[in-house]
């Protein structure tokens, strides 16, 4: 299995888009987003289902979200693959994916000095850290990638939890459409998801915000509307000179 070794710096001084699977995701063109580099993460096929969209770059982190699409992730073609090795060795296609060691010290409550505190991968080793998202590994991929400048989309950064659905500790069981996401089906009935602990998720992204500005690098919002203010804001059709 390649790894993502083969994209280190490979990218030094050109921008890319993260995206983030919100409802808002529906308003942008993404015709537009073709001729960029794009990363996607989770149930992003259901996008290209509907209008062939694909991004550059595939990320799943959630062991849930692997294993509820494994077969899904599995056919998923025309694009770049990157995947903790745990999860590309399941998979029939794996020998095409890249591959990295996914840190998961985050989420190990007996690790007391890591849980909970995230860390951020600036150097060449291909060990990425999850941090409550997997938006979060994405942005220490584009740097790893050496992208200089890095646009959120779709990051609505809001959930609500549906009156029909069940919850054992952290984990969600739909039992009807999804409302957090650009597509109902996305979590929609009988998909299980976990808690997003939104706060958590802003912890990694001041870090991420952090590690980037002293690498003279940025990380902006160009979501349109929602929830998430860590990152300055920019108008999205300003990015293509409208």
């Amino acid at each position: 299995m390649p790894s993502v070794t083969e994209f280190y710096k490979k990218y030094d001084g050109k921008r890319c888009f993260i995206l983030g699977n919100g409802p808002s995701l529906n308003k942008v063109d993404m015709a537009r987003m073709r001729n960029e580099f794009t990363f996607g993460v989770n149930s992003i096929f259901l996008m290209t289902r509907n209008n062939n969209f694909r991004p550059t770059f595939y990320v799943v982190e959630d062991n849930l979200v692997f294993s509820e699409n494994k077969d899904d992730i599995d056919a998923y073609q025309g694009v770049i693959k990157i995947l903790p090795q745990r999860y590309a060795e399941q998979l029939k296609s794996g020998d095409s994916c890249h591959i990295f060691e996914m840190d998961t010290s985050f989420y190990n409550r007996t690790d007391k000095a890591n849980y909970g505190t995230p860390q951020f991968n600036i150097g060449s080793e291909p060990v990425f850290y999850c941090g409550q998202s997997v938006t979060y590994i994405n942005m220490q991929l584009a740097y790893y990638f050496g992208f200089s400048e890095v646009y959120l989309i779709g990051m609505d950064f809001s959930y609500s939890k549906p009156s029909d659905h069940h919850q054992k500790g952290n984990h969600i069981r739909s039992e009807g459409d999804d409302p957090n996401h650009f597509h109902k089906d996305y979590f929609g009935k009988g998909k299980t998801w976990k808690d997003p602990r939104l706060g958590r998720v802003q912890r990694s992204y001041l870090r991420a915000k952090f590690e980037f500005e002293i690498a003279g690098r940025i990380i902006m919002n160009a979501t349109s509307g929602g929830e998430l203010e860590t990152f300055s804001r920019i108008d999205l059709d300003t990015l293509w000179g409208n």
